[in-house]
């Protein structure tokens, strides 16, 4: 594997960053006007929304989370342009917005609602800016990079015990090839790190980093306390309890296989990106849309998705591959998952062998190949990962 040399055809922007897609994001400042981001994507081809429901009343740490998220989805490489939509009165700092983003080269045009006199005018002054990015963008064309460019998001939902012993290991392989290979992989839920989190700290690449992934599980367990309540009923899910798994432990364990078996090279903010290539955690809650959220705020070109019971939401920006380690739940929902790894599961085919199918799949994909669910525009639900209360 090492001998062999992997490329993949992407998007090369001015920052050195290399994506997979070729959007024009049209990012909502502010839960207020995602109506109108909404209506614009609807009508200009080549958008993405990222309809979020954040960006006001809330705590200053949080408005400041929000504004860096915001900042990092328009730097992702699957970003070819940025069209911002403020409403006037967000506490999102749109100034930084703007500003962040536009020093990555990409081209940015920014609209406010309350001064351009509405919704209505504000959606016809936005798809006319979206139409002009677009066009701006539409002829950069893809250029073959080393597989060392590739930074991959891993993620697994609507788990059971499939999830463990096929699908989560299928990702592990790939996670280690990515790694072997010089690229990078992000992988978080830190709920689901409870009761094996010790397993990690072992992979740790020094004493500071075996530390670190021991604080943000600490801190985890914590936010649920504070409210006078553990992780009962909310990890595991009532759908991974029906799936097989009894404890929270149990989950875990089955959980990190997906990481693979390297080096941790550091523990990231939900807000911050890999500082390096090799393998990463990222402190992040285990529901969907919020992790799938901060692997896009990394930077991520492609997540894997591991599921057993059959999990189909995708990410507006990045693509998302199912892989199902439930043979039953991959028949009954074939046009969700792209990846069948329940053949491990019925003693067919062995986890490499699936591994190097969805590598090959995953390069593919980064190619332009749509997952199944961006061919069925399953890829709207996202939202950012808050820690303070709306005021």
């Amino acid at each position: 594997m090492a001998n062999k040399e992997y490329k993949f055809f992407g998007y090369v922007r001015k920052d050195g960053k290399v994506g997979t897609r070729n959007y024009v994001a049209v990012i909502p400042s502010v839960v207020c006007v995602d109506e109108v981001v909404e209506s614009i994507v609807n009508n200009t081809s080549g958008t993405q929304g990222i309809i979020h429901h954040q960006g006001c009343c809330q705590t200053p740490p949080d408005l400041e989370r929000i504004t860096d998220c915001l900042i990092k989805i328009g730097e992702n490489p699957n970003v070819g342009a940025v069209l911002i939509v403020s409403l006037g009165c967000e506490g999102v700092d749109t100034d930084r917005l703007e500003a962040e983003i536009k020093k990555t080269g990409k081209p940015v045009e920014r609209i406010n609602v309350q001064e351009l006199g509405g919704t209505s005018r504000s959606i016809q002054v936005g798809m006319d800016k979206a139409q002009k990015l677009i066009r701006e963008i539409s002829s950069q064309q893809r250029e073959e990079v080393d597989i060392s460019n590739f930074v991959m998001g891993i993620k697994c939902g609507a788990s059971d015990t499939t999830s463990g012993i096929a699908s989560n290991p299928v990702i592990g392989y790939v996670a280690d090839k990515i790694v072997d290979l010089g690229g990078t992989v992000i992988f978080g839920e830190t709920t689901e790190f409870i009761g094996a989190e010790h397993i990690l700290q072992r992979r740790a690449k020094n004493e500071h980093v075996a530390s670190e992934i021991g604080r943000i599980v600490t801190e985890m367990e914590n936010r649920a306390k504070a409210i006078g309540v553990d992780m009962r009923k909310g990890q595991p899910t009532p759908g991974n309890i029906k799936g097989g798994l009894s404890t929270i432990e149990e989950k875990s364990l089955g959980a990190i296989v997906k990481s693979g078996t390297k080096t941790i090279e550091g523990v990231i903010d939900y807000t911050e990106a890999p500082k390096g290539k090799g393998l990463w955690i990222k402190d992040s809650p285990g529901r969907e849309i919020e992790l799938l959220s901060g692997m896009a705020v990394a930077g991520a070109d492609v997540i894997l998705f591991s599921t057993g019971r059959g999990a189909p939401q995708g990410f507006p920006v990045v693509p998302v591959v199912k892989i199902c380690g439930n043979p039953i739940t991959y028949d009954r929902m074939q046009h969700d998952m792209d990846i069948n790894a329940g053949l491990i599961t019925l003693g067919e085919k062995s986890i490499a062998e699936i591994g190097e199918e969805t590598f090959e799949m995953l390069l593919r994909v980064a190619n332009g190949e749509k997952s199944k669910g961006e061919s069925i525009n399953y890829n709207k639900s996202m939202d950012f990962y808050c820690l303070g209360p709306v005021i």
